[in-house]
């Protein structure tokens, strides 16, 4: 599966997020700033992540956006799914004719449920290190942008 700009774009405003003081507020600018988006098609994004309660927002001239809840509690398939992603790209829409047509359904089916379930077992958090772990690879001068 191939994420598409609205996955990826999703992923780095909540890793950007991810990595603010706890219960601190980021402004649409600021993230699409730090992290190189465009700021009218991220804020978009972040409304449609705060339907699905995975971040909250304050209105005000202070206000801006944080996670809901921690990001060992995000996992990326809510994150794809709450923008609209599918997290079973690999639809079977042939019903099976033959042995060999089930085999293959059966086998893509399972492909399926495996890819879903790991979707759903990596967390915000799990990204947030495997960002950190590059940068730290790229030694010092390496800039975080998700």
């Amino acid at each position: 599966m191939k994420l598409t700009t609205r996955g990826h774009y999703s992923v780095k405003a909540l890793l950007d997020l991810s990595l603010q003081p706890a219960g601190s507020l980021s402004s649409v600018s600021a993230i699409a700033a730090r992290q190189h988006l465009p700021a009218p098609y991220l804020e978009k994004l972040l409304i449609e992540l705060r339907r699905s309660h995975i971040i909250t927002s304050v209105r005000g001239a202070h206000g801006g956006y944080r996670l809901a809840r921690p990001a060992a509690q995000i996992f990326l398939g809510q994150i794809l799914e709450a923008v609209g992603e599918s997290v079973t790209p690999l639809a079977q829409t042939i019903a099976p004719q033959q042995a060999e047509d089930w085999v293959t359904s059966m086998l893509w089916q399972r492909l399926q449920q495996k890819l879903r379930e790991a979707f759903y077992s990596i967390t915000l958090e799990d990204l947030y290190y495997d960002a950190r772990s590059w940068q730290a690879a790229q030694g010092e001068g390496a800039s975080f942008v998700v």
